[in-house]
């Protein structure tokens, strides 16, 4: 270990595309040199968003990078989908500064993936990721930072942080699994999850999908040479359109970031687009790889009944099931996921606090809401939509 060098890069665009890669194995598309790239060239990090690139890196005597971590210097908690707002609050009442504080993710994302990425074959592979996650708090002390924040990590990463005595925080979301419940088996097609739910919601998702068709609305799904400058500005007003209308929306993406991820990351887009008469009138931008498929944006030109369940469940999952996906995560939220047979599914995240008084709250609060969401999730589970849950 006396050979590997840390540095901190201001964006991951600073560092060869290869060698990131590498270093990601690209367990999902958002960790992915092309996507974190765009964001930054396309300027939607940076002061004004509050989000700083602060990348660490690691490199080996040969100048070669052998692990990073995702870091972001952050001035206020918007975009991160695992709300601290109450240790906020808590910290304001004891007279402790909570911002600026950094946070390992990717941006405005709530998609679990590596958090402390590493070169598998490196002979002290099992030393690197302690060894940035120490480097991590302790450029955060020396910054004179309140906090850091590994948001969505995967459950195998657990055991890191827990090593290095960071408390664990337990989230919930809803993914959808191409397996029915009594089989385990792949759904052959639509029709067949559909056979999955009890009588009363299967009826109920096909009289939505029927009144969808008498109103002459249908779904396209564009990837590859489908994504025209034209098509992605299109979804970037409907993006728009739907920040605007909340009151505490806030635009994270630009229009330039979603014409250059067309070039960018093409591969990995997949958009369903919603027409009605022919005419499109709204749509969802979402990434995809060889086994998940990832619901990110959704936006409509106006409003039309059970189109946005359209766009963001169903044809997707329809898409899902004959590409042989295997899981889909339509991000955070949504109770009428669940009632649409996506089954609640655990996230977690690693904290580490500078302070020792808002520590230890911080470190009880967790406990009791980890409980609390394993209860939830159980709870749910039981009383689901689908037969045999």
């Amino acid at each position: 270990m006396s050979s590997i060098r840390i540095e901190i890069r201001a964006g991951v665009s600073e560092l060869r595309a290869e060698a990131w890669d590498a270093i990601a194995r690209i367990t999902n598309p958002f960790l992915s040199h092309a996507f974190l790239s765009t964001l930054e060239r396309s300027g939607c990090l940076d002061e004004a968003s509050g989000w700083v690139p602060q990348i660490l890196c690691a490199f080996d005597k040969d100048d070669t990078l052998i692990g990073a971590i995702p870091l972001y210097l952050k001035f206020h908690s918007r975009g991160e989908f695992v709300f601290d707002w109450g240790w906020a609050e808590a910290a304001h009442r004891a007279g402790i500064p909570y911002y600026p504080k950094a946070v390992a993710a990717v941006p405005f994302s709530p998609v679990s993936g590596a958090r402390v990425l590493v070169a598998p074959d490196h002979p002290d592979a099992g030393a690197i990721a302690p060894a940035l996650v120490r480097a991590a708090i302790q450029l955060a002390d020396d910054a004179g930072l309140s906090s850091l924040h590994f948001n969505f990590i995967r459950p195998e990463d657990r055991s890191l942080f827990e090593e290095l005595d960071l408390p664990i925080r337990a989230g919930m979301q809803y993914h959808w699994k191409n397996r029915a419940p009594r089989s385990d088996a792949p759904f052959e097609d639509f029709d067949d999850f559909l056979k999955a739910f009890r009588s009363k919601r299967r009826a109920s998702i096909r009289r939505e999908r029927r009144d969808l068709r008498r109103e002459d609305v249908s779904a396209r799904i564009l990837q590859g040479d489908a994504l025209t400058e034209e098509v992605m500005r299109r979804m970037f007003r409907y993006y728009a359109n739907t920040v605007d209308a909340h009151v505490y929306g806030q635009r994270y993406l630009n229009e330039r970031f979603f014409v250059e991820i067309a070039h960018s990351l093409r591969e990995n887009i997949h958009l369903v687009m919603l027409e009605q008469d022919g005419a499109p009138f709204g749509g969802t931008f979402n990434l995809a790889d060889a086994t998940h498929l990832f619901g990110r944006y959704w936006g409509c030109e106006r409003e039309v009944r059970f189109a946005h369940f359209e766009a963001c469940i169903y044809a997707p999952i329809d898409w899902a099931v004959s590409r042989g996906i295997d899981v889909f995560e339509p991000g955070a939220g949504g109770e009428h996921k669940y009632e649409r047979g996506f089954t609640p599914s655990p996230t977690y995240s690693a904290h580490y606090i500078a302070d020792a008084r808002l520590r230890a709250a911080v470190r009880d609060f967790v406990d009791r809401e980890h409980q609390a969401i394993d209860a939830h999730i159980d709870e749910l589970r039981e009383m689901g939509p689908l037969k045999g849950t």
